[in-house]
């Protein structure tokens, strides 16, 4: 079981297609149906361990995520998370009325479960594809912050009885938004603060405080009756870009717990499923996928972006961007616990849609951002992996990072990275062999680089490091900034 997973991760990590097949299909193999004839059907089973998992996917996304990049795509997200999620729960709710032929409470579930873009299969994706930062901080903020919005419609429309009118329902989108942004960005900027602060006895302690930090504003989040969701999520990207001692090190058992997460969630939702009973349900699944991608996505984002003229290329990229994955099959287990009358179709008809349009979406995107002109000008200059040490009773930090095969950094002498006043180059690792460096040095690719830098130049330190991978020794002049230049 371990080796196929690997082994799944290798191919999805090569083809660019969703991991969430992959797994689905290792799920329906082993399930009732398939090789191991597993019979499992708890859906609210299920449902808790798909939300435990989203939170660690939505944790690990926001540590990844660069504020650089999502600032200036915040407020087009947010309208594409609240606008764009509306404007989709209408549309693709009424061809699954009107087409299909469903009632409207299942067709209105319908429209809000597979009106959530799924953060794990756009993290998965984007990051592989080389878009424009501004693009990529649109679709991937949007993937963390249309979960909560997407969640309280759910539970509404899988309430037994009458649904509420809809300014109540805005109302409750709003409050609890609110109220998880303010719990996430506090327990964010909070255990940032401590961690900075505090020296744990411990390396290996730093990773697991970062998730446990991220994972308690969630808590936090649900207990005040707000998006717990949309804590992990910005509590999560505080901490991503709050420059935490051992970073590099965090970053991989983050990566490490994502994957853990999404192959165990993929897995269960594969069990969860009968096979046989989802060839009824293509065609309807097909025909509501159809109005979802190509009329209900492309009239969210071309209405709600409408503010912020962006080219059309962007607007449709955006469109056919828009992946689902374990989320909508999560959220469709919530009727099924409910016990809505026809949970059991809905649940069945947005798994076939999911697999689908998962397996024409993810794979074609390069293709079309390609046939679009839609690059990344930046992508040949490598960021750097800094590892920062405290050196507590020294009142110092301990820098090390290798450079990248892409970074501008090789051929610069180590005089001309102008380190701050109080910060030096004391080591280089090169083939095996450690030295102590001479102002002439030439740096090469993989060279591994120890940096001391006191308590108050360290920031800049980092910043100066960074400034040259990117514009290399005339960083300064190329309007690459980077901290003092001594």
């Amino acid at each position: 079981m371990l080796l196929v997973a690997v082994a799944a991760v290798r191919v999805s990590s090569r083809s660019g297609l969703p991991s969430l097949l992959i797994y689905l299909g290792i799920g329906i193999a082993i399930g009732q149906d398939g090789i191991g004839n597993v019979v499992f059907d708890n859906a609210e089973l299920t449902q808790v361990i798909g939300y435990a998992a989203l939170v660690v996917i939505l944790a690990e996304g926001g540590l990844g995520t660069k504020w650089k990049e999502v600032r200036p795509a915040l407020p087009a997200a947010v309208v594409l998370s609240l606008l764009g999620v509306a404007i989709s729960v209408g549309v693709t709710a009424a061809g699954a009325h009107y087409l299909v032929g469903l009632e409207w409470r299942q067709a209105l579930l319908i429209g809000a479960v597979v009106s959530s873009t799924d953060a794990a299969a756009v993290f998965s994706v984007l990051r592989k594809v080389p878009l424009p930062s501004r693009v990529t901080g649109v679709l991937e903020a949007e993937s963390g912050f249309n979960d909560a919005p997407v969640v309280i419609l759910v539970v509404a429309f899988a309430t037994v009885g009458p649904i509420d009118e809809w300014y109540v329902l805005l109302g409750k989108i709003a409050m609890e938004l609110a109220i998880g942004a303010a719990i996430g960005l506090t327990v964010g900027f909070l255990g940032a603060y401590a961690l900075r602060h505090v020296a744990l006895p411990a390396s290996g302690l730093y990773p697991i405080a970062v998730m446990a930090i991220a994972v308690s504003a969630y808590a936090a989040g649900a207990m005040a009756h707000g998006s717990g969701f949309l804590a992990v999520y910005l509590a999560a990207m505080v901490l991503g870009n709050s420059k935490l001692p051992h970073w590099p090190a965090t970053r991989g058992f983050a990566d490490g717990v994502g994957w853990i997460a999404q192959i165990g969630m993929f897995v269960l939702l594969g069990l969860l499923v009968t096979p046989h009973e989802l060839v009824n349900d293509f065609w309807p699944a097909v025909i509501i996928g159809l109005m979802l991608t190509m009329v209900a996505r492309p009239l969210s984002v071309f209405l709600s972006l409408v503010p912020f003229r962006l080219p059309w290329q962007e607007k449709t990229l955006m469109s056919w961007a828009g992946l689902r994955g374990a989320v909508p099959i999560i959220l469709a287990t919530i009727p099924m616990v409910s016990g809505i009358e026809g949970s059991d179709r809905v649940f069945n008809i947005v798994f076939v849609l999911v697999v689908v349009y998962t397996l024409v979406q993810g794979p074609t995107l390069p293709w079309l951002a390609r046939k679009l002109n839609i690059r990344d000008s930046g992508e040949a200059a490598a960021d750097l992996g800094i590892e920062s040490a405290p050196l507590e009773r020294l009142r110092g930090h301990l820098l090390s990072f290798a450079i990248p095969a892409g970074s501008r950094m090789h051929g610069v002498e180590v005089s001309e990275l102008r380190l701050p006043a109080g910060a030096a180059v004391t080591l280089v690792v090169r083939d095996g062999k450690s030295f102590v460096p001479l102002p002439s040095t030439v740096l090469r690719r993989e060279d591994e680089l120890l940096v001391v830098a006191t308590d108050p130049v360290r920031d800049a330190a980092e910043a100066r490091l960074r400034a040259v991978a990117r514009g290399g020794k005339l960083a300064g002049w190329l309007g690459t900034g980077g901290g003092s230049l001594h």
